[in-house]
């Protein structure tokens, strides 16, 4: 029998080296969060999102614990400032080979009648329309320069059901699942793979500002989460860095629930 010494163990190689990656939605969050993680995890982060003290701040984080990492100010629901925010990534690293489309935005709750054709638009165009934008930037670069690659798109548990006092968030958000799945389809053949998320309560600032207003609302979700709990932003963006990865190589086309069983 042979016999396996310490000096045998190498350490692991970490989940994204040498990957370019890019961010959207990076400033808070499952987005800050997710460029932490991947930065920790070898990858050359850009993040993008509109405010630039959020973005100043989280790269600063990063590189102060010796990742790589550096922004760029963008609108996510304008195609010139999102292809230009791709570009200028392209420009500095040469390559895209990763992408995590978190950029989304809540209009609070209220009945479908009752809600403001303007905030309808708003939360279509940033989560619906904001994330097709991403993705055809995304996949144009990655075809031009790595050629194979993967995108994840960030979703919701609330895109499997109705969603009462919700309706157009969770219609945006099932959207992004038909969107994840036509497109993985479509450049599976050349080697991108396209996947989703759809997590679960998760304490993030649109949690925390539903809180505000429905004090019992964390207990009630938890209530209904087998695991009795809330998601930390980490939890989700652990979820993104797997799929990202080339462990996850033969998944495309996948909405993964990070739930806590929600909706088991």
């Amino acid at each position: 029998m042979s016999t396996v010494h310490s000096n045998d163990i190498r350490t692991a190689k970490p989940l994204l080296a040498g990957k370019n990656a890019l961010v959207t939605g990076a400033g808070r969050g499952i987005g800050a969060a997710a460029a932490r993680l991947f930065a920790q995890e070898g990858a050359t982060v850009t993040l993008v999102a509109r405010t630039e003290s959020q973005l100043r701040e989280v790269v600063d984080e990063i590189t102060a614990a010796g990742g790589n990492a550096d922004y760029v100010v963008a609108d996510l629901a304008d195609a010139q400032s999102i292809e230009r925010a791709i570009q200028t990534t392209v420009e500095r690293h040469d390559r895209l080979d990763i992408a995590f489309n978190n950029a989304g935005i809540s209009i609070g709750r209220s009945l479908m009648a009752d809600v403001k054709e303007e905030d309808f638009d708003l939360v279509t165009d940033t989560n619906y329309k904001g994330i097709w934008l991403s993705m055809v930037a995304e996949i144009k670069a990655i075809r031009a320069t790595s050629g194979k690659g993967a995108i994840v798109n960030n979703s919701s548990v609330g895109s499997f059901g109705g969603n009462p006092r919700m309706a157009a968030y969770g219609a945006a958000k099932r959207a992004v699942n038909s969107l994840t799945e036509s497109a993985a389809i479509e450049y599976g053949p050349e080697g991108i793979r396209i996947n989703a998320i759809a997590p679960g309560t998760t304490m993030t600032e649109m949690i925390r500002r539903w809180a505000s207003q429905e004090p019992d609302v964390i207990n009630r979700l938890n209530d209904l989460t087998p695991l009795r709990r809330a998601a930390e932003p980490d939890e989700i963006a652990q979820a993104a860095a797997w799929l990202l990865s080339d462990n996850a190589s033969y998944v495309t086309g996948v909405v993964l629930r990070v739930d806590g069983g929600m909706r088991a």
